[in-house]
């Protein structure tokens, strides 16, 4: 078990000693550096070793999945499954979590066996899938109208995951299912820690920094758990903001304490998304310029205005992510710690667990 704080300020050792007294735990640690987003398009299922394809069944062990290569003529030139119908797939294990940005695919070669349209899907574990996504719906993408023309699919936006499915809808009704795949993209640069419902993570602001014209907070999420906190900060006269995970949604409370200053919006309460807590991650973003919100779930974004400057506020110079660090701040003794993965944590810029991982 690791205690740390981040602290831009670090004047001396007392003050880190008594920093570390707020926090209980913080574990898992885990860094996966390398590639970069800039140039996100080799090619992944080429070099890949035949245990990392998979499928529902085969025809013979000439069309296993292993012969599933884009361009490739071994076997019997790509996967066929058993029997031709909709409850067939072709698995693909790209060894970790991955950014995948297109996917391209074949027929069986010489033959007349190819997918007119399939599904794609996605998971980091290999058994809680997902399916891409585009323009809010299921997206059915376009196969192929022969064997060997190679069709190519830029994906709208990039998938992270280490498994992949191809999903047969539908394939040429004078054949079966034939199918040659490859994938594109580069290794995902994460940063990433795990609480464990007891621990929290807490930010130290350099106070002459703390007047920014705009606040920018983004990270990514992942849980099993319905409840928990994500993100919480404190003023002294009862101002806070808080991200909740409340039965699966995630609720953003904004109180201005003051209700006399403030009284027809002393406390605000917006609540995005539904089913959070599918052990899927889930992007998280937060922006204010003066008394201007921005808060978005996903791709799903609520704007909305305060009244006052929420950067004027009288706020505590801390930002605890997974928990409130002294129970019963607050009132908020009963709620729970958040238990899950947070992922590239980031505050103005600021890569707060890579600087915790560092200090």
């Amino acid at each position: 078990l690791l205690g740390a704080s981040v602290d831009v300020n670090m004047d001396s050792v007392t003050e880190i000693f008594l920093k570390l007294l707020f926090l209980l735990s913080v574990r898992s640690w885990h860094t996966a550096v390398a590639g970069n987003t800039y140039n996100c398009d080799d090619q992944l299922v080429s070099a890949l070793p035949q245990s990392s394809f998979s499928s529902s069944s085969e025809l013979s062990s000439s069309h296993s999945p292993e012969f599933a290569r884009l361009n490739r003529r071994e076997g019997a030139g790509g996967w066929s499954p058993l029997v031709s119908n909709k409850y067939q797939w072709l698995q693909i294990d790209l060894g970790e979590r991955t950014e995948i940005t297109a996917v391209a695919t074949q027929g069986g070669y010489g033959s007349s066996d190819w997918v007119t349209s399939y599904l794609l899907m996605f998971s980091d574990s290999g058994r809680n899938w997902k399916q891409y996504r585009q323009e809010e719906s299921i997206w059915a993408f376009s196969g192929n109208t022969n064997a060997d023309s190679v069709v190519y699919y830029k994906l709208q936006h990039s998938i992270k995951a280490r498994f992949l499915r191809f999903v047969p809808l539908d394939w040429n009704p004078n054949g079966r299912i034939g199918m040659r795949i490859e994938v594109y993209g580069c290794t995902y640069r994460s940063e990433v820690v795990g609480f464990d419902g007891k621990s929290c993570l807490i930010y130290t602001f350099n106070q002459k920094l703390m007047r920014v014209l705009k606040d920018v907070i983004s990270l990514k999420f992942k849980t099993i758990q319905s409840d928990g906190i994500l993100l919480h900060r404190e003023g002294q006269n009862g101002d806070h903001i808080t991200l909740e995970l409340i039965k699966g949604k995630l609720s953003l409370l904004i109180n201005l304490g003051d209700t006399k200053t403030y009284p027809s919006n002393a406390q605000i309460n917006i609540t995005l998304g539904s089913l959070l807590d599918d052990q899927h991650w889930h992007s998280v973003l937060i922006e204010h310029f003066n008394n201007q919100v921005n808060f978005t779930v996903d791709k799903q974004t609520h704007h909305f205005h305060t009244k006052g400057a929420l950067n004027y506020l009288d706020f505590d110079y801390e930002l605890s992510f997974g928990g409130i660090p002294v129970p019963g701040k607050s009132g908020t003794l009963s709620r729970r710690n958040f238990h899950g993965c947070f992922e590239n944590i980031y505050y103005n810029g600021v890569n707060i667990i890579d600087l915790a991982r560092r200090h």
